[in-house]
């Protein structure tokens, strides 16, 4: 499995170098990842997930809130990948939220919210979507509720794996890089690009398994 690494120590970039928009200036202090770099490692895992499920059948499930930006970039460089290359990929859509935060806390109780019945996942292949994994409790459960519905294949990409003394040990099939200290939040969610902020590091995009 193929990953960048944000060290712990990364100094980042300083925000001076890059179009902010003003409102967000006084949140931040630094850009992590540029835009640019997402935007090709996102590519990277599109030409990653035909390689690897071309032919096939997918529902592509995006976790909402966080996912939906990586979600419809991501979606837009399969399409693409679809009518330029050998192997192509039959989509099918769908949403789903997951709750297991309360105030940015977590609560260790996982609530699927939205979305088709589970149900209607029995024998095909699905493909989820997701911002970031952190404890990978919440994906641990989703994907035993997933279980008991025998589909076909299950795939998880996610754009960013959290490293933390917390984490159960579960890991995407795919990712684009680990970080430390990362805190989603919902303001945020607008600007694509990784940021840094006096009180921790946090992401405003989303990541593959």
């Amino acid at each position: 499995m193929a990953y960048i690494q944000i060290p712990d120590d990364e100094k980042g970039y300083k925000l001076d170098l890059f179009c902010v928009p003003k409102h967000y200036e006084e949140d931040l202090d630094q850009v992590i990842i540029p835009h640019g770099l997402i935007m090709d490692r996102t590519e990277r895992l599109a030409r990653d997930i035909v390689r690897d499920m071309g032919g096939h059948h997918i529902v592509v499930l995006c976790v909402l809130k966080g996912g939906y930006t990586f979600f419809a970039d991501l979606l837009d460089y399969i399409k693409a990948l679809n009518q330029n290359s050998d192997k192509s990929v039959p989509l099918t859509v769908d949403f789903i939220r997951l709750k297991s935060y309360c105030n940015d806390q977590s609560t260790n109780i996982v609530k699927v919210i939205g979305g088709d019945e589970l149900s209607t996942l029995t024998g095909k292949n699905v493909l989820i979507v997701e911002d970031i994994v952190e404890t990978g409790r919440t994906m641990e459960t989703l994907l035993s509720l997933l279980s008991e519905c025998n589909p076909k294949m299950v795939k998880v990409v996610s754009l960013l794996v959290k490293r933390t003394p917390r984490s159960s040990g579960y890991r995407p099939d795919c990712e684009f890089c680990r970080v430390l200290c990362v805190s989603c939040m919902p303001s945020h969610r607008s600007y694509t690009a990784v940021l840094e902020r006096v009180f921790g590091r946090m992401t405003t995009y989303n990541s593959w398994d």
